[in-house]
Order: structure tokens, then C-alpha cells, then sequence
């Protein structure tokens, strides 16, 4: 097992690992920026080094500063968390050569599901249902106007590398798709360094699916069920459920065995998520591999009494799987991403001081959370403040802990995004389970 490991992260995430570490009985080392130096996860880790200012490309994402603080502190891991990092090939490639074990994949996992066309043909070859698309990347308008009316409108370009709903247009025709390419190269040049895009069969109104997996470096790979992410914005989750209350024990199967095909085909190991879109015959499609820790993971944990974090990182450090088998669900569970937003104003961001902090409590009722009365959110990073995550016996039970577990979440000071929280649990579709990715925009629009 590690003796010190150092998270390349900020935030819950920093914080939530930090946890599991003490469990472990393994030092940890945070790195933060001149705009953290006060949080949470700064003050519960056993060493602590600021890395640069505050914009990201000066601290979170200075590969040569996260690699000093590693050698300086004397540690003999890398967490990288989720965002940032944390799906970047060469840094876990630097990482390695520099005898640093990076909690995660290999740099050749990594890079060949984060290039989204390629990750594509691998599923293909494996036998995983996969959208009707593009079979590698589009390299010109032209291309794209011939791929478009092969695969027939609606088609979705998407930038070949990241995600996060960056460099990604709709296009119901040619005009459109002409306007989408150039506007979605540009986004993915921008945001990830590489302006590569490929199309995609647009499905309409589905329900966004994803399956966990953990691996271990012996050849076992087990998926601990599906999460339901259709309650989402601009492609950005809001709300996220386990089980989803429209997957089927037969569906449930099924996709856990295409997943578990997918990863096996890159003999991959770690935890991993493999996203599917369903649409309304229920037939599903692969969307992408995240090869991290996802944001959502605790709905996971709560359903199966699974702690993914720790498990990552006995994987990581060479051991056996803990899980022999698919773990039984119990009971359900739902996440609330709080974020510092206006959802009154287009959900524009919200920085600033928190004057008053209260998290609800109760069983059943987790919060997830760096923040506290008197931190200031700084205006840098992503917005997200706290997780909520409650669990119930069924369903109901849990949408309901939910809800009132929202009434008692007090942050003062900047805008959250709870009120709209709580009219979302409300709402009879999502009440009913009815729902789909369509969800948000239409509630807006009812508004």
C-alpha cells in the first residue's frame, strides 16, 4: 500500500479522498492555489503546498509544479481526482516516468478513450452497441455534408477529445451543420487543445445512462450497476439516481456485460464509467468512457455499500479486487449537484463570501462538501459548492429525504442553485420517473 499520496485536486473531491486515505492509515499531501490556501482540503491533509495563482493553467494544470510538490513532499502517489488532470494521458505518462503510481489507467487507457472516434471503433470491435456515426475522425466541411446526409439528420458533432458538452453542436440540415463544424472546431481547439471532430446519429430525447466498473490490475473487472444523469443542463449533470428508474434487471444486465466488453477489450483497470444514451424503444447506445472517478460515484456507494475511492486506490497500489461478484443494489439513492449559480439569470455563476452555512442531517443524508460560513468561492474554478446525496428504501422514500433535505441546506451569501433543486424533485415527471434529457430545458421553458 502507498505511504503518501498527493492529490492533484481542489475541492469535495480533494476532500472526499483525503477521507479515504485516513482509512488507509495513508499520509496525504494537497496541493492548492493562492485563491485555496483557506480550504478545506488544505486544512485536513497532512502536508500542504501551494502550487501558483490562482487561475487554473498556474496551479491545477502546472504539471511541473504538481511534479515538484510530489518530490519535495516525498510522496509516492497521484490522485488526480475528477476535471483538471485527471483524464490527461501524458501527465499520467510524466507521473509514471518520474516512479510516481498514478491513481488510474494507463496513459494508453486514457488516450485511446479520450479520442472519442477511437474509443468508437474499439467498442465496435467489442461487440458494444455504438451510436450510427462518423468511422473516424471529419476532416472538412465537405466531409461532414457527406457524413451528415450518410447517417442521415439529425447528426451532433462533437470535438474528438473532452467532454462537458464543450464543441458540441446539433444539425437538423445542411446549413446548420455548415455553421455547427466551424463553431465546434473552434470550442474544442479552445477548451482542449485539439480541433478534431467526428458526427453522430442525434438521438432524440434520450435518457443518459452510465455504467461504473472497477478493475484491478489482475485481470478482474466487475460494473456495480447503472446511475440515471438524464436531469441534466447544457450537458452538464444536475441530478443523478441509482438504480435509473427506467432500466430493467434485463436491461441492467445487458449493459453491465457490453460494458464490461468494452473494458475488458483495453484490459483496463481502475474505476471507469461507460456512458450510454437510451432511447425510447429502450435500445442503448455507447456515448463515451470516462476513464476517472465521476462527480456522481457516492449514488453508487450508497446502492451497493461499496467505498469507490478506497477501492481505486488498493487497485492502484497492485491489490486483488475487493468485489468477487456484481454487488446486489439496495435501496436507492439521489445526488443534488448545489452549485453557485443564478438559476433566476441564465444560472450565471456566483462567487463570493458564504455568510451562513448549514447542511442538513438525518438518516439517510450525506452532504459532500468543502465549504463552510465565511469561505469565499472564488471565481476561477467550477462551480459546484456541495453534493447532496440521500438514501431510502425505494425511490419515493429517497425523493422525498431529497427534497427536504434541500428545505434545510442553508447557503448565505451567493445564489444557489437549491430553490430550483427542490422544484425539479417536485416536478410530476420527475416524481413519476418519466423523464428524459430533454427535462430541463422543457421545465425552463414552462417556466
Amino acid at each position: 500500500m502507498f505511504r503518501k499520496i498527493l492529490i492533484a485536486n481542489r475541492g469535495e473531491i480533494a476532500l472526499r479522498v483525503i477521507r479515504a486515505c485516513r482509512e488507509l492509515d495513508i499520509r496525504t499531501v494537497a496541493v492548492h492555489s493562492q485563491a485555496d490556501q483557506d480550504s478545506l482540503h488544505v486544512r485536513f491533509s497532512d502536508e500542504h503546498i501551494c502550487i501558483g495563482e490562482p487561475p487554473s493553467k498556474d496551479s491545477y494544470l502546472n504539471v511541473s509544479r504538481i511534479l515538484a510538490a510530489a518530490e519535495i513532499t516525498g510522496a509516492d502517489a497521484v490522485h488526480p481526482g475528477y476535471g483538471f488532470l485527471a483524464e490527461n494521458a501524458q501527465f499520467a505518462e510524466i507521473c509514471e516516468r518520474s516512479g510516481l503510481v498514478f491513481i488510474g489507467p494507463t496513459p494508453g487507457q486514457i488516450q485511446r478513450m479520450g479520442q472519442k472516434a477511437e474509443a468508437r471503433l474499439t467498442m465496435i470491435e467489442a461487440g458494444v452497441p455504438v451510436i450510427p456515426g462518423s468511422d473516424g475522425p471529419t476532416e472538412d466541411e465537405d466531409m461532414a455534408l457527406e457524413e451528415a446526409r450518410r447517417i442521415g439528420y439529425p447528426v451532433m458533432i462533437k470535438a474528438a477529445a473532452g467532454g462537458g458538452g464543450k464543441g458540441m453542436r446539433a444539425a437538423f440540415n445542411d446549413d446548420e451543420l455548415k455553421r455547427g463544424f466551424s463553431v465546434a472546431r473552434n470550442e474544442a481547439e479552445v477548451n482542449f487543445g485539439d480541433s478534431t471532430v467526428y458526427l453522430e446519429k442525434l438521438i432524440d430525447e434520450p435518457r443518459h445512462v452510465e455504467i461504473q466498473l472497477i478493475g484491478d490490475r489482475h485481470g478482474q473487472i466487475v460494473h456495480l450497476g447503472e446511475r440515471d444523469c438524464s436531469i441534466q443542463r447544457r450537458h452538464q449533470k444536475l441530478v443523478e439516481e441509482a438504480p435509473s428508474p427506467a432500466v430493467t434487471p434485463e436491461m441492467r444486465q445487458a449493459m453491465g456485460e457490453a460494458a464490461i466488453r468494452g473494458a475488458e477489450a483495453i484490459s483496463y483497470h481502475g474505476v471507469g464509467t461507460v456512458e450510454f444514451l437510451v432511447d425510447a424503444d429502450d435500445e442503448f447506445y455507447f456515448m463515451e468512457m470516462n476513464t476517472r472517478i465521476q462527480v456522481e460515484h457516492p449514488v453508487t456507494e450508497l446502492v451497493t455499500d461499496t467505498d469507490l475511492i478506497k477501492e481505486q486506490i488498493r487497485v492502484a497500489a497492485g491489490e486483488k479486487l475487493g468485489l468477487e461478484a456484481i454487488p446486489t443494489l439496495r435501496g436507492h439513492a439521489i445526488e443534488c449537484r448545489i452549485n453557485a449559480e443564478d438559476p433566476d439569470h441564465g444560472f450565471r455563476p456566483s462567487p463570493g463570501a458564504i455568510t451562513s452555512f448549514h447542511a442538513p442531517g438525518g438518516p439517510g443524508v450525506r452532504v459532500d462538501t468543502h465549504i463552510y460560513a465565511g469561505y469565499v468561492v472564488p471565481p476561477y474554478y467550477d462551480s459546484l459548492l456541495a453534493k447532496l446525496i440521500v438514501s431510502g428504501k425505494t425511490r419515493e422514500e429517497a425523493r422525498i429525504r431529497a427534497y427536504h433535505a434541500l428545505e434545510e441546506f442553508v447557503i448565505e451569501g451567493v445564489h444557489t442553485t437549491i430553490p430550483f433543486l427542490r422544484k425539479v424533485l417536485a416536478h410530476q415527471d420527475f416524481v413519476s420517473g418519466d423523464f428524459n434529457t430533454g427535462f430541463v430545458e422543457q421545465f425552463l421553458t414552462r417556466r
